[in-house]
């Protein structure tokens, strides 16, 4: 298991490649990016840019109980997260989770539920830059949706 917190980007296929190993029958990731509006550049909405701010310990801390619950309910032999933090650009990755396991159910389902409680449990504040000012992110009730499914045993 990796956690990590950082400024730096990442490079995906070596973060895929470090999962491999015996017994490994599947890997599943995912890799999330800040996101290009397809508005036009000069438009007062479109974001030039995101900041993520956060607490390392709280955070690391957080993201390490994030894979440990996963790791607890699902068969897992690898897991590898790194959330980046700092000034990010449209396009930028922000985000890299890996799963490896046995079997493709278990690292999908790992994958998504650790994405699920990252998107609304990690403690990671957001703030998008526009040409009309800057503004922090809210929470969207579509991941509280997508969280609350696991409770239910999904």
């Amino acid at each position: 298991m990796t956690v990590s917190v950082q400024q730096a980007d990442f490079d995906v296929g070596a973060e895929i490649a470090a999962l491999g190993g015996d017994g490994i029958g599947a890997v599943a990731s995912f890799v999330g990016l800040v996101r290009a509006d397809k508005v036009s550049a000069n438009d007062a909405d479109a974001v030039r840019a995101m900041t993520l701010e956060h607490y390392p310990a709280m955070t690391q801390s957080a993201l390490e109980d994030i894979v440990a619950q996963a790791r607890a309910r699902w068969d897992l032999l690898g897991v590898r997260v790194i959330h980046r933090v700092g000034r990010l650009l449209p396009g930028d990755r922000i985000v890299f989770v890996g799963v490896a396991s046995s079997h493709r159910h278990d690292a999908f389902a790992a994958c998504e539920f650790i994405m699920d409680y990252l998107k609304t449990r990690a403690p990671f504040w957001k703030r998008e830059e526009t040409a009309g000012g800057a503004r922090w992110v809210d929470a969207r009730e579509s991941d509280d949706a997508a969280l609350g499914r696991w409770s239910k045993g999904e």
